[in-house]
């Protein structure tokens, strides 16, 4: 019967056990970028780009659908903004009365990947106010991205 024969000296698992781990997460940053199209960058589960990284070019405005609501009761007033946003190059602009009439401040709200947008849209219409946009609107209307909402000021 054979038997080990002991080491005369430890193992080093910690000093082996580091060097697998580091070979390890080398080659899997090596897949990853392998994998990834050329071109693309990683982008966090968040959808920010993560720190360092050049960010993706907005959307021109040629490709941005708008919904212009007005909130402030004043007759033609979504109308004259969605033709402003058309003269900017906006591919829609559509005029609509919003569910209430009395809003007090306009405001710019955004889907879920299009704040960048939404930014531009409110320096291009002078509205200091951006938030996402937490409710629904009517289903004809679920597919524009972005929403302005006049209010009285």
């Amino acid at each position: 019967m054979e038997h080990a024969h002991p080491l005369d000296r430890d193992f080093p698992w910690r000093t082996v056990l580091l060097a697998v781990s580091a070979l390890a997460l080398a080659a899997g940053s090596v897949v990853a970028l392998v994998d990834r199209p050329a071109g693309t960058r990683p982008v966090a589960a968040t959808g920010h780009v993560q720190k360092g990284q050049a960010l993706p070019p907005l959307r021109p405005r040629a490709r941005v659908s708008v919904l212009v609501l007005n909130g402030n009761g004043l007759s033609g007033a979504a109308g004259k903004e969605a033709t402003a946003l058309l003269a900017r190059g906006y591919s829609h602009a559509i005029p609509t009365d919003a569910q209430s009439l009395n809003y007090a401040r306009s405001v710019v709200l955004f889907r879920p990947g299009w704040q960048r947008e939404a930014r531009r849209l409110a320096r291009d219409v002078h509205i200091p106010v951006v938030a996402t946009l937490d409710g629904t609107v009517a289903p004809q209307y679920a597919h524009v991205p972005l929403i302005v909402i006049l209010g009285a000021n």
